[in-house]
Order: structure tokens, then C-alpha cells, then sequence
């Protein structure tokens, strides 16, 4: 999957940007307050991307 896609779907769940690192880009969803760092990859793995919305307790893209 495209990673402006899976960005997409973390806003639309109302996740944010915490901050960014070397290679890679930490969310945050502020009502669970947990964290996944997503990839600065132009292509994400679909299962790297479903681990991310699970970690970050939204429904899978």
C-alpha cells in the first residue's frame, strides 16, 4: 500500500504526528495515547500496516 494512503487513514481516525525520526515518522492516537512509527517507505507492506492501525487500536485499513 502507498504510505500517503495509510496516512490518510490514521487522520481519518483522528491519529497525529507525533514526530519525525531518521526513517521514520511517529503517530499517535491521542485517546489511547499509543504509538506506532510508521516508515518513510514509499510502498508499506499491507501486513506492516495492519500491525500499525492494531497497534494503534483504529480498524484496519
Amino acid at each position: 500500500m502507498k504510505r500517503g494512503d495509510l496516512i490518510r487513514h490514521l487522520k481519518e481516525f483522528g491519529c497525529t504526528l507525533k514526530r519525525e525520526g531518521a526513517g521514520h515518522s511517529l503517530w499517535m492516537n491521542p485517546i489511547t495515547g499509543e504509538m506506532e512509527a510508521v516508515p518513510r517507505h514509499n510502498e508499506i507492506k499491507n501486513q506492516l500496516a495492519k500491525k500499525i492501525c492494531k497497534g494503534l487500536s483504529i480498524p484496519e485499513v
